[in-house]
């Protein structure tokens, strides 16, 4: 079956009315925004049931561009909107404040991302700075030269700080995860810099452009919303980044590439990615559940991204969005992973990596 362009309009764009509603209005449409994205979302995954469509011929140009393009430009916006809202500028009370921090927060780090994710793998270099914006506006800019240079060289090894390891628990690797990939990107982009002979030239360092996107979401929203405004927003800032590293941390957990010689690393295969076959949350998410594929082919669209047969690749056993929130229970996690990436996996783990938490 083919999958139209209509799906992903659908399923990213129906749930912002939803939000600017409940930002406005709170009430039930805060928790209808709530319940959209997180119970029917998976109730509409389970009932239609998994399905490995394609896109149709010719959906990616342009409307596979024309929507990446409108969500990131009403990225901004929307943030401040939820600013607004969670730190009770627009007058909703603490229950509705926390329902809507989960609503906003969902769909920054389900769709927003996704979608910034697609942005950086972009030739276009306005597609990419838009999507370096959007991940530079919650304290991640740093993750448009570690995903593209670290991640999607080293992923399956000790080397890529994006690679979660067979035991390690999602709060352990989220930081070790943020922090390896800060200080490595920044080497990365130096190097860079200084093999063009620009090292003196700190303005055009990508980290100098990601502090000044800071600088600049901090003071417009301290200017317009005071300290409680800052406040809402670092929380956010958390709450979105935590769900990159979680969708990081499920998609390789456990899995490895083989060292084939010195320093060298057996290619990528459909392998060394988990998959998810759940239509409606791939397609709130731009496809991202398609890993594999993603992986084998990085510059891919959005919409063209295929999902492996099940016997060729790692399949997680519900939804991404379900497992990530799995993934908040380490015990739990790993009862139901550690067997299945075990099973992945073509040489016996290492002591270290099964060490319980």
């Amino acid at each position: 079956m083919k999958r139209s362009m209509l799906t992903f309009y659908l399923a990213t764009l129906l749930p912002l009315p939803l939000l600017v509603a409940a930002g406005v209005l709170g009430g039930y449409w805060t928790l209808a925004a709530c319940m959209y994205l997180t119970t029917f979302v998976f109730l509409l995954d389970e009932l239609i049931g998994y399905a490995a469509e394609d896109a149709a011929p010719g959906t990616e140009f342009p409307a596979g561009r024309g929507l990446s393009a409108f969500l990131g430009v009403i990225h901004i916006p929307v943030l401040f909107l939820a600013v607004a809202t969670v730190s009770g500028a627009t007058g909703q009370s603490a229950l509705e404040q926390v329902g809507a921090f989960i609503a906003f927060g969902i769909w920054f780090g389900h769709v927003a991302y996704s979608n910034a994710h697609e942005l950086i793998h972009r030739t276009n270099p306005t597609a990419f700075r838009l999507g370096a914006l959007v991940y530079g506006t919650t304290f991640y800019g740093h993750h448009v030269t570690a995903h593209r240079f670290i991640h999607h060289t080293y992923v399956g090894s000790d080397r890529d700080p994006n690679t979660s390891r067979l035991g390690e628990s999602f709060y352990r690797f989220a930081i070790r995860a943020w922090g390896r990939a800060f200080v490595e990107g920044f080497r990365i982009e130096t190097d860079r810099l200084r093999r063009r002979g620009q090292s003196a030239q700190v303005w055009r360092h990508p980290y100098f452009g990601y502090f000044l996107i800071n600088v600049g979401m901090l003071g417009s929203i301290f200017v317009l919303f005071s300290w409680s405004g800052i406040a809402a927003y670092l929380a956010i800032s958390v709450y979105a980044t935590a769900q990159i590293l979680l969708a990081d941390y499920v998609q390789h957990y456990g899995l490895r590439r083989e060292e084939v010689a010195p320093g060298k690393l057996e290619p990528i295969s459909v392998e060394h990615s988990w998959n998810a076959p759940h239509p409606i949350s791939a397609a709130l998410m731009l496809n991202a559940p398609r890993h594999s594929d993603h992986h084998a082919h990085p510059s891919k669209p959005f919409t063209t991204l295929e999902l492996p047969d099940e016997a060729d690749a790692p399949m997680l056993p519900a939804s991404l969005p379900a497992m990530s929130s799995l993934a908040l229970f380490p015990p739990l996690w790993r009862y139901v992973m550690d067997d299945r990436a075990l099973a992945w996996r073509r040489a016996p783990a290492a002591p270290q990596n099964l060490a319980a938490e």
